[in-house]
This record gives C-alpha cells, sequence and structure tokens, in this order.
C-alpha cells in the first residue's frame, strides 16, 4: 500500500527543540521544506498538518502537539477522519538502540519502550510503517531514560546530523517512490550491531 501521511514524533515547545527525542519532528519539518508546503494547526486533530499536493498523490504531514505518549490519539482522530488505513501510514520516530545517525525501516515489532509508539498501538494498532532514527544510548545505565531522550544534542552530534539530514530525505523519498519492501532493503542493508534492535 503506498504510503499517504508521514508522521514525525515529539514534543511541541521551543524548549524540546534539538531533543534526542524530537527528530521525528525535526525531520518532517525538513520534509514540509523540502515540498515548500506550509502548517496550519488543527485544534481537532490535536496536530499540525501540512499537504502536499505536487507528488503522484497527495501527502499529509503530521506533528501530533499532544505531548509523545498521546501521540496515538491525535494520529487515531485523523486517520479515522480520512478513511485511511494505519498501513498507508509512515512514522518518524527516535531510537536509543540504534547508533547516532542510524536508520532502520519496519513494518511489525513492538514499542520498544517508546511511548509514542505504545501510543500508536494502542489507539490505531499495528500495521504502520516504522522510520527510526538512532539517537544512541544512554551515556550511563544509571542515567534516567527520560532524561536522556530529553536531553539536547551536542554540537558535534548536530553536525553529524545535519550532514546526514539529505540522505534521510533521500530515503523518505525512496519509501514514497519504490514502496515498503524495495526501499528496506536498501536502508536495512547494513548489518545490525549486537545493541540494535532488529525487528
Amino acid at each position: 500500500m503506498s504510503i499517504a501521511v508521514i508522521a514525525g514524533l515529539g514534543n511541541p515547545g521551543s524548549q524540546y527543540r534539538n531533543t534526542r527525542h524530537n527528530i521525528g519532528f525535526e525531520l518532517v519539518t525538513k520534509l514540509a521544506s523540502k515540498y515548500d508546503v506550509v502548517w496550519k494547526t488543527e485544534a481537532r486533530f490535536e496536530a499540525r498538518l501540512a499537504l502536499v499536493k505536487s507528488l503522484e498523490q497527495p501527502l499529509l504531514l503530521i506533528q501530533p502537539t499532544t505531548f509523545m505518549n498521546a501521540s496515538g490519539r491525535s494520529l487515531g482522530a485523523i486517520l479515522r477522519y480520512y478513511k485511511l488505513l494505519p498501513e498507508s501510514m509512515l512514522v518518524i520516530y527516535d531510537d536509543i538502540t540504534l547508533d547516532l545517525g542510524r536508520t532502520k525501516l519496519s513494518q511489525q515489532g513492538s514499542a520498544g519502550g517508546h511511548n509514542g509508539v505504545a501510543s500508536i498501538l494502542e489507539n490505531i494498532g499495528g500495521g504502520f510503517l516504522r522510520y527510526r532514527v538512532g539517537v544512541g544510548a544512554k551515556p550511563h545505565k544509571e542515567m534516567d531514560l527520560a532524561d536522556h531522550v530529553l536531553s539536547k544534542f551536542n554540537k558535534d552530534e548536530q553536525n553529524l546530523l545535519v550532514d546526514l539530514t539529505p540522505s534521510y530525505l533521500e530515503q523518505l523519498q525512496l519509501i514514497l517512490k519504490e514502496g515498503a519492501e524495495p526501499a528496506m532493503k536498501i536502508i536495512n542493508q547494513r548489518t545490525a550491531q549486537s545493541h540494535e534492535r532488529n525487528d
């Protein structure tokens, strides 16, 4: 099934910019800029939406404004309103089990401890496509997970992600053009490290 919706997960508010948990927001913002579309806040959906009309079929970009833990409430309302199946949605989000900058494309699996994905699974069920971007593991085992994912990228990390952004946008366009299976073969071709989730 072709992708009709791309949702980037994150937390609303300037204080969360450049945090690990907001990489989904950041990437979907970059995608909107690439297609030169304007965001519109839709209170009924608890989200910001941008509609891309320049592709073969319309593409809806979404940033839920519910805060991460309730992302599924927003996305569920949008899918039901537009009568779309979960399989037509691609969700971009951070993954602490992937090395910084790595990407992984999958269609199945658990939430893996990610509260935003858990909310989507609870509200929509499975079947949606997942584009996970590595933000690196906790620097210390004792560190609280929330503190880690809400921490900001340092300068070197930011520079790396800026350098990789064109590649991310190319991968997202590959998914849109070729579909999930062919895109997975290219995006996931590097062998996963022992600490990385492979689902």
